[in-house]
């Protein structure tokens, strides 16, 4: 298996047994051995209104973990850019950037990570939607960053403050070819949400490819795919441990959001044959396994998608299982080069 740079997507997730100042000390307690293990990325996603998820400001928890770490590079994975005013992020982000030199990712996403009724309590606006403006949307960040637009643009005169000296580069994310195409078209580096669309990854991936213009950013394509990542001593201790978070995210999908419960909350749970191959289409194309299950499940990922650094995401309920997943995987690798660091 070839060595790439790794990398940490991390949900805050809320247990059964947690509080939020738990969780959010479990997420900080990851991103310390993440950085000890030198990894070279551990991004925070956008989520609103779910119980077992706390990563609801990114830009706040970017914050404490970049204080709480030393080298490894923080972001979002991603800032849903049509929650937010563009100058926002953009003010976010440079405080950010200033306070943390070089060590700052932007992840931009354009669903809401909600449904819709809070959707609309976030964006107030109920006129039109504004996920349709999201090129435009995403434009406007990254003249903000640079504090440059295009003359008689009418924001030309509006500042960002503060302006970091070291811009934080813009990563797109996406789960569609839309979003493969926007960020090939824009020079920019592209991240794609395998972990929950992996039957879009090789389309994705090819459209980007394709679209590809070199740009202020980039001179070459330059992707990422974020993978459910479970790794323990055995093939069924991993399926154990994945299993209450499959749990949890049906429960999402019916309506029901709440923690994620216990390994023998999840294994009692009286699943239906429809629930249970729910649970295991959602590990299809994924690393949950053994050390060996999981080196044979990433040489065969990397070898179909040729990306250039792959991201971990492991929602398990005990922090411990998280901490010792991401060594498990970081063994199976030997020196990491470094990633994309500065666009």
């Amino acid at each position: 298996m070839r060595d790439l740079p790794l990398s940490v997507l991390d949900l805050a997730p809320v247990t059964s047994s947690d509080d939020t100042t738990e969780a959010l000390g479990h997420t900080i307690e990851l991103a310390r051995r993440a950085d000890e293990l030198d990894y070279t990325r551990f991004w925070v996603a956008e989520h609103h209104g779910m119980p077992g998820i706390a990563s609801s400001s990114p830009p706040v928890l970017i914050g404490a973990i970049a204080a709480a770490t030393s080298k490894i590079r923080v972001g979002s994975g991603g800032v849903m850019l049509p929650n937010h005013a563009p100058l926002v992020v953009a003010e976010q982000f440079g405080t950010l950037a200033a306070l943390y030199p070089g060590r700052i990712d932007i992840g931009i996403g354009r669903a809401p990570g909600t449904d819709p009724r809070t959707a609309a309590a976030l964006r107030r606006d109920l006129t039109h939607e504004r996920v349709d403006e999201f090129p435009q949307a995403l434009g406007e960040l990254a003249c903000f960053l640079i504090n440059e637009f295009p003359e008689g643009h009418p924001y030309e005169q509006v500042r960002a403050v503060p302006q970091a000296a070291q811009t934080p580069p813009i990563w797109l994310l996406g789960s569609s070819l839309f979003s493969a195409e926007l960020a090939g078209l824009l020079g920019l580096p592209f991240a794609f949400a395998h972990h929950f669309a992996g039957g879009g990854t090789l389309a994705a991936l090819a459209r980007y490819r394709e679209a590809f213009r070199p740009g202020h950013a980039l001179d070459a394509p330059y992707t990422m795919i974020a993978v459910q990542a479970v790794c323990a001593e055995t093939d069924e201790a991993a399926h154990a441990l994945a299993l209450p978070a499959a749990l949890s995210f049906l429960r999402l999908r019916q309506n029901r959001p709440g923690p994620i419960p216990t390994v023998e909350q999840a294994a009692a749970y009286p699943w239906t044959e429809l629930e249970r191959q729910f649970a295991e289409d959602r590990w299809v194309g994924q690393a949950i396994g053994s050390p060996a299950t999981v080196a044979t499940a990433l040489a065969g990922l990397l070898e179909a998608t040729a990306v250039d650094e792959l991201m971990l995401t492991t929602q398990v309920y005990d922090v411990k299982d998280r901490v010792r997943s991401i060594e498990l995987v970081r063994s199976l690798f030997g020196d990491i080069p470094a990633g994309l660091q500065q666009v």
